[in-house]
């Protein structure tokens, strides 16, 4: 690694970096500044300087290199000796370019030197770049404005002719009507609405009654067709309704057998059979029935009104 390498390191973390035998690199701490010349906004910074009286050996550079390239102190020193000889056999006939930290050149037999300024050695300001910031131009802008509102007219209207104090209150009664009138229309419209929500609300409580409703027999019992003829009988007492068809088979045989016209009265929507305790032509005789079978044999019977 260059000896230059070495030095741009040190620099990060120390104020005073000296090469022994040729001078130090000194760093001040600089706050943001605004270059007016270049519109650029420049982060706070280490600022880089070197003192050729600085010439003594304090160990840091030749200690720092031991360390890194694991080697003897003694060959540190030398390494460096050897590096500084090239150097100043360079500044003879041309200058001197160090990466990342400046450029030496002789001017009248004295050495200058010029700092780079693309690197920030101040670990605080790590990630800012400086940003370049157009100008801006506040006193055209302002001039600009100012013409146009010179060419532009300024037109006023004339004042308005007060209304009558009789055309305000008829005004307020008229607006006064049309509140009471659609006050009362969003009355009943509300009421309505409510009405039509209990009865959707009821019959959904139904309907899932009639999807939950399934029945196992472990007994099965044959098959039975009844015809019944006569009035059409549109109330019917529901016993249950079921997934499986020969689950609602054999629920018909039972009730049959206990004495029920029990029946088989169709598939729902849910593709669910549905059986009945009984149909009748009236609903009257069908809530009898309904509240003599919900208080002595099945609680959860409830009353379909359908024609089939």
């Amino acid at each position: 690694m260059k000896l230059a390498n070495y030095i741009s390191d040190l620099l990060y973390r120390y104020e005073c970096v000296i090469i022994p035998g040729f001078g130090g690199f000194v760093t001040n701490n600089k706050s943001a500044k605004i270059d007016t010349s270049k519109n650029l906004l420049q982060p706070p910074y280490k600022q880089i300087t070197f003192n050729g009286h600085l010439t003594n050996n304090d160990g840091l550079l030749a200690n720092y290199i031991a360390c890194v390239d694991k080697i003897k102190y003694s060959c540190a020193l030398n390494y460096i000796k050897f590096e500084i000889e090239s150097w100043q056999k360079k500044l003879r006939k041309e200058d001197l370019f160090l990466d990342a930290i400046g450029s030496f050149s002789m001017v009248n037999n004295q050495l200058h030197f010029e700092p780079q300024q693309e690197v920030n050695y101040l670990s605080s300001s790590f990630g800012l770049n400086t940003v370049i910031s157009p100008e801006i131009k506040r006193e055209t802008y302002r001039k600009e404005v100012k013409a146009l509102e010179d060419k532009a007219p300024i037109s006023i209207s004339p004042e308005r002719k007060k209304a009558p104090d009789y055309l305000k209150y008829a005004a307020i009664f008229v607006l006064g009507l049309s509140a009471i009138g659609f006050g009362s229309k969003y009355f009943s419209d509300a009421n309505y609405q409510k009405t039509i929500v209990a009865a959707e609300k009821q019959q959904e409580a139904v309907h899932k009654k009639i999807e939950n409703a399934t029945f196992v027999i472990s007994k099965p019992l044959p098959t039975l067709n009844l015809s019944v003829a006569g009035k059409k009988k549109s109330f019917h007492v529901i016993a249950g309704a079921f997934r499986f068809p020969e689950n609602a088979d054999r629920k018909v045989n039972q009730l049959l057998k206990e004495g029920y016209a029990s029946q088989i009265l169709g598939v729902n929507k849910w593709n669910l059979t549905v059986v009945s305790y009984g149909s009748y032509a009236t609903k009257e005789e069908a809530e009898a029935n309904l509240t003599k079978i919900k208080s002595n044999v099945a609680k959860d019977a409830w009353l379909l009104v359908q024609e089939f």
